[in-house]
């Protein structure tokens, strides 16, 4: 019997000659019963968008006959613009309300259509708006349809259940007989039969609204919806923007190396060699001059403590340990302590945001704390974080000079760059004389699960006093 190679992760594994596959069926493969299942369960929905669509058409008859004559009324002394003009915005609210009423019913969210550009004339958002028209035509369409497949809906839904419930009324039925349609008298001693069809009916009747809603969703994609130039417009903007942020996070990523590079040589790196100096120049006078030895002895084990202590701060902040420990108002609390202006922070959060948009907020609260010290000549600063829009809403403000350039220094071109790569944006209101805020917004976002935390016991982060 042959083996797979012995793995040092699995051990060895027989290999057990398996049936060869069977070859797939022509054509399309069957639906799953799940599916069926899950179709079977949305069938009862449609069925309520087609009885829903019945009671609808009387008005939307009324709207589209209304819009004709307005149309026809354009001649006369402008009568029929001022129609239009009433009647347009009126089809683009119902034309929402379909979109809101497929997306119920049917499950499908259908993306609305652009309409002009914000600068183009107030005449021709009024009465050249392709969507109020597009929805207009909608308007004019759907309700014959919705007649009609409504008005057999309810016929057959009514049958249904008539059949399906024969057996609590029966008895009462004059002369044991039931008259159904196209004048058909059958009696009683058939009722089985009619139970058992109005029940197997009952049970189809979902996939078959399921089938007649199709046309419901195919009138509303292609009216109430994004037409296909739009689509591609669109995607073809979400790929230029992907493609933008992930340029600007490759470059945050580097701006990044290159900070953590020049605080390891600016800091721990001098001190480290000044240390293996005074360590060599000790070990040269130990014999010949114990007491000079012994002070670069102290002078080395003073400097030695200073790196540790620098290292600690280059480590914290590639990603300090009270954030993963115990969350963004402490981490930010810790970075506010260290702040040599006062700075007021209000964390009202919830629930914690996922560890990619916390360290992002953390990260860009450190960067707006570090350009108020350095730039602002500020005495006092702020510091807001909120739930806004199913995102975080992160504010640091100032009472300093103001007046931000976007074009002085990398810090805030750096804070912009790292908000793009998830998504996020960097507004600015620095008028000069009055301060400067900065308000970041963040998305929210599924990360993988937090790793379990250590409690802030952990010996390789857990600051410890140096003799």
């Amino acid at each position: 019997m042959p083996r797979e190679p012995s793995d040092p992760y699995r051990g060895t594994v027989t290999v057990q000659p398996s049936p060869p596959a069977a070859a797939p069926p022509a054509g399309r493969a069957a639906p799953s019963p799940r599916l069926l299942l899950r179709s079977w369960a949305w069938g009862w929905l449609s069925i309520v968008q087609l009885l829903t669509s019945v009671l609808l058409a009387g008005v939307y008859i009324a709207i589209g006959a209304f819009v004709l004559s307005a149309i026809f009324s354009v001649a006369a002394l402008g009568i029929g613009l001022v129609m239009l003009a009433v009647i347009l915005p009126v089809a683009r609210v119902f034309g929402a309300l379909e979109r809101l009423r497929v997306e119920a019913f049917l499950g499908v969210r259908i993306e609305p259509p652009r309409g002009p550009a914000p600068g183009a004339p107030l005449w021709r958002r009024a009465f050249l708006d392709g969507r109020a028209w597009r929805a207009t035509l909608h308007l004019a369409i759907i309700p014959w349809w919705g007649l009609i497949a409504g008005s057999v809906m309810w016929v057959l839904i009514s049958l249904s259940a008539a059949l399906a419930a024969m057996p609590l009324y029966y008895g009462a039925l004059p002369g044991h007989h039931l008259m159904l349609p196209f004048g058909t008298d059958v009696t009683v001693a058939a009722s089985p039969w009619l139970w058992g069809a109005g029940t197997a009916m009952l049970l189809i009747l979902p996939l078959v609204a399921r089938g007649l809603t199709g046309v419901d969703l195919a009138l509303a994609r292609a009216l109430l919806g994004q037409a296909p130039h739009e689509q591609v417009a669109q995607l073809t903007q979400r790929v230029e923007t992907l493609t933008q942020t992930r340029e600007m996070a490759v470059d945050s990523v580097e701006l990044e190396r290159r900070r953590i590079e020049r605080d390891l040589h600016d800091g721990p790196q001098q001190r480290l060699v000044a240390i293996a100096m005074d360590l060599g120049m000790a070990q040269a006078k130990l014999e010949a001059d114990p007491d000079s030895a012994k002070d670069l002895l102290g002078k080395a084990h003073t400097a030695a403590k200073e790196a540790i202590v620098e290292m600690r701060q280059v480590a914290r902040g590639i990603h300090p340990p009270v954030l993963t420990d115990r969350g963004l108002d402490a981490a930010l609390s810790a970075l506010a302590a260290r702040s040599p202006i006062p700075v007021h922070v209000h964390v009202d959060l919830p629930s914690r945001p996922s560890p990619t948009i916390e360290a992002i907020a953390y990260f860009c609260v450190s960067e707006g704390l570090t350009n108020v010290a350095k730039h602002s000549g500020a005495h006092a600063a702020r510091v807001e974080v909120v739930r806004a829009n199913g995102g975080l809403r992160v504010q640091v403000s100032d009472d300093g000079r103001g007046g931000v350039d976007f074009t002085r220094g990398t810090g805030l071109i750096g804070l912009r760059q790292r908000l793009a790569a998830v998504d996020g944006t960097l507004t600015v209101d620095s008028p000069v004389g009055v301060g400067t805020r900065l308000i970041m917004t963040l998305p929210e976002r599924t990360d993988p699960p937090r790793p379990p935390s250590d409690g802030g016991t952990n010996r390789a982060t857990t600051p410890r006093s140096i003799p």
